[in-house]
């Protein structure tokens, strides 16, 4: 990995570490607007080609991340969407329920983050759907999908009811083994990204800025973490006849890679670009700020940040209210190359 200044002067103590590929792309095309990555690969920075790129057509089911095909099975937008709604009607619980009292949040993140949430919101649900949330089926597919295989032949599925989640009430709904394996994909495909995304950018926001002005509201933080360490560092659209009318240095057969992490740091687009500072946010609207694609084009954002962002805000809160800071002894956090753009572990103790 290659090393990147320190990202505040909150955090002057700390260096953020990008993967080689990362690292590369910010020293040789940050800045660019559109640049050959690859021989059939064009990637994009400019915000006005991105927002043509984007807004040209609706991704395919292929480039969609999370609502990809399963097993060779498709999952509709209107499947997905009702998935969607699914989850989104659990974290309205969550947020809405009381909190769980005297937990104790120090320690590795994100992964402590992410065993709260998982208990917040899929709690009430059996253990061979919440342990689709694990980190460690992260490894290989193969590994996922053993797992999964496993839970779907075990005797005694859950039946259905109001004692489970939403989310597991529907998986429990499945009939027969096939099915049943398609309904624990999905259930790990709308959950696990929720409580993985939510916990990488609260642990992202206090490496980068922690620890912050008391009046900094959350949101500000949240933002400006995603604009740094943005969750997709990369919007991938597959080669399209559209695309080459929007830009010639684009070919008939080339694939488009849009990154945000490019143009997140863009020293055109942004003053102090690689500096921590949420106080810019006061003044910027998230939505309609060139360049700025947390949550992907403004035609189609990801259907789950409105579960994101409060869920951020609550569990940050938390942090900062159980006077938690990242570890004094820890100067370096390593961002390897994963579709989740994150620092890999953060320590966490209280009293520093």
């Amino acid at each position: 990995m290659s090393p990147l200044s320190p990202s505040s002067a909150a955090s002057a103590h700390r260096t953020t570490v990008f993967a080689p590929r990362l690292a590369a792309l910010l020293r040789d095309h940050l800045g660019e607007d559109v640049f050959r990555l690859e021989p059939d690969t064009v990637g994009v920075a400019g915000p006005e080609v991105a927002d043509r790129i984007l807004a040209a057509r609706r991704a395919t089911e292929t480039e969609r991340p999370t609502f990809k095909p399963l097993q060779g099975r498709s999952i509709s937008r209107t499947e997905a969407s009702a998935v969607t709604r699914t989850i989104g009607t659990d974290v309205r619980d969550a947020l809405a329920g009381p909190l769980p009292e005297n937990v104790d949040l120090s320690g590795a993140w994100p992964l402590t983050g992410h065993l709260f949430l998982r208990d917040l919101i899929l709690g009430r649900d059996p253990a061979r759907l919440r342990m689709l949330m694990s980190r460690t089926l992260e490894l290989t597919p193969k590994l996922t999908w053993s797992v999964i295989a496993v839970g779907a032949a075990l005797p005694g599925w859950p039946r259905p009811g109001d004692h489970l989640t939403s989310l597991g009430d529907r998986a429990a709904r499945a009939v027969g083994y096939q099915d049943r394996r398609y309904a624990m994909g999905v259930y790990r495909r709308a959950a696990a990204p929720v409580c993985f995304t939510v916990s990488t950018l609260v642990s992202n926001a206090l490496w980068l800025g922690a620890p912050f002005a008391d009046d900094m509201p959350n949101r500000h933080i949240i933002h400006e973490s995603l604009r740094l360490l943005p969750p997709s560092w990369n919007i991938l659209r597959n080669a399209s006849p559209e695309y080459g009318a929007i830009d010639d240095r684009i070919g008939e057969g080339d694939d488009v890679l849009v990154l945000p992490l490019l143009s997140h740091r863009d020293p055109a687009l942004w003053e102090d670009p690689d500096s921590f500072r949420p106080e810019r946010w006061e003044h910027l609207d998230p939505d309609r700020t060139p360049g700025y694609l947390p949550f992907g084009h403004s035609s189609e954002r990801c259907w789950g940040r409105h579960m994101v962002m409060p869920l951020a805000e609550l569990l940050l809160d938390l942090v900062r209210e159980a006077g938690l800071a990242v570890d004094r002894d820890q100067s370096v956090g390593k961002v390897p190359l994963l579709g989740l753009l994150g620092v890999e572990e953060v320590r966490l103790r209280k009293g520093n």
